[in-house]
């Protein structure tokens, strides 16, 4: 018997473990594999990638060269390894933390089975929280299963580097991945099923990141969709239908980017009484409570938005839920910012022009080019001005409604306008304030400048 029974060690699971032990809760935590010690983020997601991502871009003199991919992979590996070591430490070394190596099933709504390496064993508790988080959704075509067809996890080992990747899919994860190859030397070509790539953003700036990734040399195929993969032994053959017709490409390798999905098929949730939707993920209310009382479901599980930054929220609206006033909700997150790591990152809060003006409101947009801002010379220092900076203000009161930052160190400076507009800071307070020299922030002295 414990109290509490996390079935996942991902960002939210493994920090609310120690929170709640050292308020004298005994914490249970299961993890079913060694290797996910830490959770996806920096095993097999943010952590690992981010590192690839910098890599390809460090100047490495000639176009392709397999192996200054291997020695960023050694690099991945080398730091991964290290901050998994680190978070097991950090909590095997916390009172009232037990830490289990196995596979959970629930029995029922307050018992779970766990299959360890020294057979079953069943584990009961008042709380439990399921924190088993996504993995790459697979793709039912003919030859998808291939060796030379990769998620977004296995493609960080793939060897030797690909001189021809082709890329399935076209949201975040594929056009990082199709940046990151490119930096590193290969031949990319994306395959996107849409009319341009940000089919849903606005269409400038869809512009602007075509041009940015075909300057790097991918190649944007739209409108394809993949139907087979055919490996011939030496190359994979993908088959496409573009436009009614059938075409066929060639690469060394395949990424499917084609989205992640909640791990739940193993668990026999129907066994405790929790709802799923129609792709599995666990269905949660305001304040993460499942369908079965006492469970509860943090992370990329309850499906929505797959960043580490929501799963480390969610540990915060359990802790006040079950050590505090209950007063958290995921409601009360507002300004939630994003960033695509293309080169340069792509980040965004808040509404679009689109969307501001599909829902009829009255905007002054402020829309300039990385390049053509004077007061910003950072790009042009570290060598990359590409990009577009597009910020929608409410006309009347001159509050930020929403920003697009397509530029260096966006990924940093997007956090600047989510509390801005968490915290009511109007567009001519943002273009008024000092910011040091030369840095990225200084944009806003320059493109919000009389509004």
């Amino acid at each position: 018997m414990t109290d509490v029974l996390i079935i996942g060690w991902g960002k939210g699971g493994k920090t609310l473990a120690g929170t709640l032990a050292r308020a004298g809760r005994s914490v249970t935590l299961v993890e079913q594999s060694s290797a996910m010690y830490g959770g996806a983020c920096i095993n097999v997601a943010c952590i690992p990638t981010k590192i690839l991502v910098h890599d390809s871009q460090v100047p490495h003199g000639t176009d392709y060269d397999a192996t200054v991919f291997a020695a960023a992979v050694d690099r991945r590996d080398t730091l991964t390894a290290a901050m998994r070591a680190k978070n097991y430490d950090m909590l095997d070394t916390v009172d009232g933390v037990t830490l289990i190596d196995g596979t959970a099933r629930f029995v029922d709504a307050s018992t779970v089975e766990v299959a360890t390496a020294d057979g079953a064993t069943r584990i009961s508790a008042e709380t439990i929280i399921i924190n088993t988080g996504a993995t790459p959704t697979p793709l039912d075509l003919p030859g998808a299963d291939g060796p030379r067809v990769h998620d977004s996890e296995s493609i960080q080992h793939v060897d030797p580097l690909p001189k021809r990747l082709l890329v399935v899919g076209d949201g975040p994860i594929g056009l990082e991945f199709a940046s990151m190859f490119a930096g590193f030397g290969s031949s990319v070509r994306v395959l996107s099923r849409h009319d341009r790539l940000l089919a849903r953003d606005d269409e400038d700036v869809a512009q602007v990141l075509t041009d940015v990734l075909t300057d790097a040399g991918v190649e944007i195929v739209t409108g394809a969709a993949a139907r087979a993969f055919t490996d011939t032994g030496t190359e994979v053959t993908v088959t496409a239908e573009i436009g009614g017709e059938t075409r066929e490409f060639a690469a060394d390798a395949v990424l499917l980017a084609t989205g992640r999905s909640p791990n739940t098929a193993d668990l026999d949730l129907a066994a405790a009484g929790v709802d799923v939707d129609d792709r599995g993920a666990v269905v949660v209310d305001d304040r993460l409570r499942t369908s079965a009382p006492g469970v509860y479901a943090i992370g990329d599980v309850h499906g929505g938005p797959q960043f580490t930054y929501l799963s480390l929220d969610d540990n915060r609206i359990l802790e006040d839920l079950l050590l505090g006033a209950g007063d958290r909700r995921v409601s009360d997150r507002v300004a939630v910012p994003t960033t695509t790591f293309v080169t340069p990152p792509l980040a965004r809060v808040g509404l679009s022009e689109t969307q501001a003006r599909e829902r009829g409101l009255d905007v002054i947009v402020a829309s300039t080019m990385v390049r053509d801002i004077p007061t910003l010379p950072r790009p042009k220092i570290v060598n990359n001005p590409a990009g577009i900076i597009k910020v929608v203000v409410d006309a009347s009161s001159k509050q930020i409604l929403g920003a697009t930052l397509f530029c260096v160190d966006s990924q940093e400076v997007v956090n600047l306008v989510a509390l801005a507009m968490r915290h009511g800071i109007t567009a001519p307070e943002l273009a008024s304030s000092i910011f040091t020299h030369p840095s990225t922030s200084e944009m806003f002295n320059g493109v919000l400048a009389g509004i």
